[in-house]
């Protein structure tokens, strides 16, 4: 009784943190998005209704009809396909790097992984208005590939999607690296090394050990990439000047300037209810498995 008592203590802090500042917030949003929109903005408190849900998919036309909207299921798709090539991109880069890094001696790894971490130790907004520095007309890059005889032109490259797919692949990259490590890390080197024995080639142990082995890494680093890349809004607004509204953009949109409480509220929850179903999937997904190796 008295080691459930201990417990109990020491998970009331964390429970009680947890419940006042993402559940009680997830509450309350959940609220307003249920209510009707006032008349110069903000809320009518006393009147709830379903129509901020029903205005992500359908409008109403002339004769107050509704009719199929397909815009913000576009702006969706846009970014699941913006986050998606992110998580893809970033996995590219961060495997060979992070395979690197556990090789080495554990010392030269404590520098690396420091060097990872410098990127946080700045802002992102500094971090992206840098990036506009290098990206821009007469930019560093601009000028390099000019005086190189890559091109005579501008690139042309600041307020495109592909700016925005830079940004995003340089700010969530160490979130890719990171969790790739530490399953790298604590890899058993004598399975490799067993592998080499029995006559396989640096491919083989690549694909059948390696890979297998750093899975959960591999699984993590993509959460922790495409999840807050979904609903990413600096970079989008900085690097790509708001030409491909995104769903970040999109939900500050409704609560700033259109002042549309209740439709901000839905559009970030059905952005919630898209990350839950994800991961749902994919816990049972893991599961299934994890049945069938054992």
């Amino acid at each position: 009784m008295s080691n459930v008592r201990q417990r109990a203590g020491l998970l009331t802090p964390a429970m009680a943190v947890i419940g006042v500042l993402l559940v009680l917030p997830l509450c309350l949003m959940a609220f307003v998005s249920t209510l009707e929109r006032g008349p110069d903005g903000g809320v009518i408190w006393s009147r709830h209704t379903l129509d901020p849900y029903v205005q992500f998919l359908f409008e109403r036309d002339l004769m107050d009809r509704l009719v199929l909207n397909t815009d913000y299921l576009q702006i969706f798709a846009r970014s699941i396909g913006l986050a998606t090539t992110t998580a893809v991109l970033t996995l590219v880069i961060a495997f060979p790097i992070a395979l690197w890094m556990a090789f080495q001696p554990p010392q030269r790894r404590t520098f690396l992984l420091f060097v990872v971490t410098v990127p946080f130790w700045t802002n992102l907004l500094v971090r992206n208005y840098a990036w506009i520095l290098l990206l821009r007309n007469g930019g560093v890059f601009d000028r390099l590939a000019q005086s190189t005889g890559l091109t005579h032109e501008p690139l042309n490259v600041l307020y495109s999607p592909l700016a925005t797919g830079i940004g995003l692949v340089y700010s969530f990259l160490p979130f890719m690296i990171l969790p790739i490590y530490v399953s790298l890390e604590k890899l058993d080197r004598r399975l490799i090394e067993a592998a080499f024995d029995l006559g396989a080639n640096r491919w083989h142990a690549l694909t059948r050990i390696i890979l297998p082995l750093s899975m959960p890494g591999i699984v993590g680093g993509l959460i922790l990439v495409f999840v807050p890349c979904l609903g990413a809004f600096v970079t989008p607004a900085l690097l790509g000047g708001g030409k491909s509204l995104m769903i970040g953009s999109l939900i500050q949109q409704q609560f700033g300037q259109s002042r549309n409480w209740p439709f901000g509220a839905a559009l970030a929850f059905v952005l919630l209810a898209l990350i839950v179903f994800a991961l749902v999937l994919h816990a049972l997904r893991y599961r299934r498995l994890a049945g069938r190796l054992t």
